[in-house]
C-alpha cells in the first residue's frame, strides 16, 4: 500500500461532513498480551497518539465516537472492567489504552467476533445516530478493521480508513488490508491529518429519557 499512500499525500485536504459521520475505534482498548506482541505494541503506541488527535478534532466538530471492542470471551464483564484491565501496569498495551481511554460522551459496542457488526447493536446505534459514513480506525487492520469495513460496505456506508490510524501485526498485512479497503470497498485511506470536518451545530446523540 506504500504507493497508494504516496498518491494520496499529493492531494489536498478532504472535507468530511460532521453530520452523518461516526468515528469508530476498533479494539484500541486492548491489553495486547500475546506471544510476540512487541512489534505490534511498538506500532500501536504512536498510532494511538495520532488517533487521539483525530478523535479530538472530530469531537470538536460534533462527530460521535464509537468504541467497538472485543469482550475477550469475558461474557460476565463490561467495558469499564475491560478499560481497567487494559490500562493496568501489567498490560503490554496500557499506553495505547491510556491514550485512547473513552470519555462519558463516547459510545461503546462489545463484539463477540471479528466484525463490529456481527452479533452487536452497532447497526441500531448507527441508525439512531443517522450515520451514513464511518471513519474506521484501530487494531488489527487485516482482521477486525477489515472485517468491519466489509460489513460497512455491504450496508452502503461510505468508508474512510486513515492509513496512519490503523495497524496490524506486520506492515505487509496492514498494506494488504488498506489496499483491499481502497480498491474493493471503495474506501478513502488518506492519512488522518488530511481529514477536515465540516462542523454541525447539533451533535447527534441518543436521548436517555
Amino acid at each position: 500500500m506504500r504507493a497508494a499512500h504516496r498518491s494520496v499525500r499529493t492531494r489536498g485536504a478532504i472535507t468530511v461532513p460532521a453530520s452523518g459521520t461516526a468515528l469508530l475505534l476498533i479494539d484500541v482498548i486492548n491489553d495486547l498480551a500475546f506471544a510476540g506482541s512487541q512489534a505490534l505494541v511498538a506500532q500501536a503506541e504512536p498510532m494511538a497518539s495520532r488517533l487521539a488527535a483525530l478523535k479530538r478534532r472530530a469531537g470538536r466538530a460534533g462527530v460521535p465516537t464509537i468504541y467497538i471492542n472485543d469482550n475477550f470471551g469475558k461474557w460476565r464483564s463490561d467495558f469499564r472492567k475491560t478499560v481497567e484491565h487494559c490500562t493496568s501496569r501489567t498490560s503490554p498495551g496500557r499506553r495505547v489504552s491510556e491514550r485512547l481511554t473513552p470519555t462519558s460522551r463516547d459510545y461503546f459496542v462489545l463484539k463477540p467476533k471479528h466484525s463490529g457488526f456481527f452479533g452487536t447493536t452497532l447497526d441500531t446505534l448507527l441508525e439512531a445516530l443517522a450515520v451514513r459514513r464511518v471513519i474506521l480506525t484501530g487494531i488489527a487492520g487485516n482482521i477486525c478493521v477489515l472485517f468491519t469495513a466489509n460489513d460497512a460496505y455491504m450496508r452502503d456506508l461510505k468508508i474512510f480508513a486513515p492509513a496512519d490510524c490503523i495497524v496490524s501485526n506486520t506492515a505487509a498485512d496492514n498494506d494488504h488490508a488498506l489496499r483491499q479497503i481502497q480498491t474493493v470497498l471503495k474506501g478513502n485511506v488518506a492519512e488522518s491529518t488530511r481529514l477536515t470536518f465540516h462542523p454541525t451545530h447539533a451533535r447527534a446523540r441518543l436521548s436517555k429519557s
